[in-house]
């Protein structure tokens, strides 16, 4: 499940792309069949892995091109592993809301963003983010959870305090946030409970067939209970000051 566009946001071929806090790999994954060279960051050294055998699979089956290179690594959002105007993409999806030094996270994308490059970066919602910490303690008290919700002026103020100009935004997954209601009030560590389960069946059936009713209901609602803003950003040919 995908939530940047990649429509909105253009991942030519031969591209250097970073997907900064890959975790299961989603995004590497469709940037690799875009034929982007893609570098696979996380923490955690069981994401990487897991992401860099299927990035091998992906090669042996022919699913990128052959020219394309993809690998996984860990590293630390704070003090990224590459030199200055490495890439000519970044995405960071669902990652700034777990970290302490979030501006520091930012800092550090615009340091290894080429100028021209473009970033991709996606948060919870503020909305449905604050009817999930209303419901339960324990979805944002986990060790490694979510410490902060923003406001999107909030979040565009940031990023464009370390010199990235916002170019579009737009919300995903209006669908997913009645799922993480739902286990915020039925427990939200609680897998087998019989409501979470069905409407987990029907996100899988919409992921799976995408029918019109379940898409255009997603377009409608997006605006309003999205689970996840988007912002797309990019970096000035031209650095100015920041400060």
């Amino acid at each position: 499940m995908l939530t940047v566009d990649f429509d909105r946001f253009p991942v030519p071929a031969g591209c250097r792309l970073l997907d900064l806090g890959c975790g299961a790999g989603r995004h590497s994954f469709e940037a690799f069949r875009r034929g982007a060279d893609v570098v696979a960051l996380d923490y955690s050294l069981d994401e990487v892995g897991g992401v860099n055998a299927m990035l091998a699979a992906m090669a042996l089956e022919g699913q990128a091109p052959a020219a394309a290179r993809a690998a996984g690594v860990r590293g630390d959002a704070l003090a990224l592993p590459f030199a200055d105007a490495t890439f000519d993409r970044v995405i960071i999806a669902e990652v700034l809301e777990h970290l302490p030094a979030d501006t520091a996270a930012m800092a550090e994308i615009a340091r290894v963003l080429r100028p021209g490059g473009w970033v991709a970066v996606t948060v919870p919602n503020r909305l449905p983010e604050q009817v999930c910490w209303s419901l339960s303690t324990a979805y944002h008290t986990v060790e490694g959870g979510h410490i902060r919700i923003y406001r999107q002026s909030e979040l565009r103020e940031r990023l464009t305090a370390v010199g990235l100009e916002p170019i579009g935004t737009h919300f995903a997954h209006a669908l997913h946030a009645p799922y993480w209601w739902l286990r915020c009030l039925v427990g939200v560590h609680d897998d087998d409970h019989p409501a979470t389960r069905l409407y987990h069946r029907l996100l899988v059936w919409d992921m799976m067939r995408r029918p019109l009713v379940t898409r255009l209901a997603d377009r409608i609602l997006n605006p309003v209970i999205g689970k996840s803003i988007v912002l797309y950003l990019r970096k000035p040919e031209v650095a100015r000051a920041v400060g």
